[in-house]
């Protein structure tokens, strides 16, 4: 499989008052359509690398799958673009759920707006393990010095799940979903314990993300960008700790401050 993330394009370059022929690299964007149980389920354009993670955390996202053995066979044909999934749930493709809207209650106190797989897949975040002002400060600096492919495009987004000292794992993805799903397959296929974990995200928190931090379990996001104001519901209703312009020495908490401290 082709992990690369971009490719050279051939330019011109304007620069000291001339045009100057040069090769630039650009983010690659590759169409992925997934069939599950021989029904074309999804078509997502994405990074072409970590497929397989990518395709095995939007199942378990989107509530086709809860764990990884549920997937009977999973088969990439990078050439064409098609990926072919068979899962034990012969009943797990519902196209009519998976796109109708539900508006309910989360936690029975905002109404927000869910697709269904979204009811059954976001998790309310119980645990109450913190992290200090400084290591949010540090973690996003790790995760954004480390990011050579956003640095060499100028086009990915990036995620990296992290404990409180370290990240663990990086992704990066021209769709900041993708990126994410990403995340959850690794962790899907690695068993990782998500007990003390952080997801460090490069992007704007919206409520998209939001949820996709929800369905994989970790109760504190941390981001150099702005939230939206349906995400900071939907956190504060499902328990989710989140950081915000993580910029130099400042940042600013958003939902569930009692996970952050001061010191270490």
């Amino acid at each position: 499989m082709n992990d690369n993330v971009m490719k050279n394009h051939r330019i011109l370059k304007y620069e000291g008052g001339e045009l100057i022929e040069t090769e630039d690299q650009v983010a690659d964007e590759f169409p992925l359509t997934i069939f599950v149980n021989g029904e074309e389920f999804a078509t997502m354009v994405c990074t072409p690398s970590y497929l397989e993670e990518l395709i095995v955390g939007f199942l378990a996202s989107e509530g086709i799958i809860r764990f990884k053995d549920e997937i009977l066979a999973l088969n990439i044909n990078e050439d064409r673009g098609f990926a072919y999934v068979d899962v034990k749930n012969k009943q797990a493709v519902n196209s009519r759920s998976h796109s109708k809207r539900f508006i309910g209650s989360c936690c029975g106190k905002s109404r927000q707006f869910y697709l269904q797989s979204d009811v059954k897949t976001a998790k309310t975040i119980m645990r109450r393990s913190t992290i200090s002002v400084d290591q949010c400060i540090n973690l996003m600096k790790e995760m954004q010095d480390s990011s050579s492919d956003f640095h060499m495009t100028g086009g990915l987004h990036n995620a990296a799940l992290c404990n409180t000292e370290e990240a663990i794992v990086s992704r990066s993805d021209i769709g900041r979903h993708n990126a994410l799903d990403k995340i959850y397959g690794y962790c899907m296929q690695n068993k990782i314990s998500l007990a003390d974990k952080v997801i460090a995200f490069s992007g704007r928190i919206s409520s998209e993300v939001l949820l996709k931090v929800s369905k994989i379990g970790v109760g504190i996001i941390l981001s150099k960008s702005a939230p939206t104001t349906l995400a900071l519901e939907l956190a504060d209703d499902l328990g989710i700790t989140a950081v915000g312009f993580i910029r130099g020495n400042r940042l600013n908490v958003y939902t569930h401050p009692e996970r952050i401290t001061i010191s270490k």
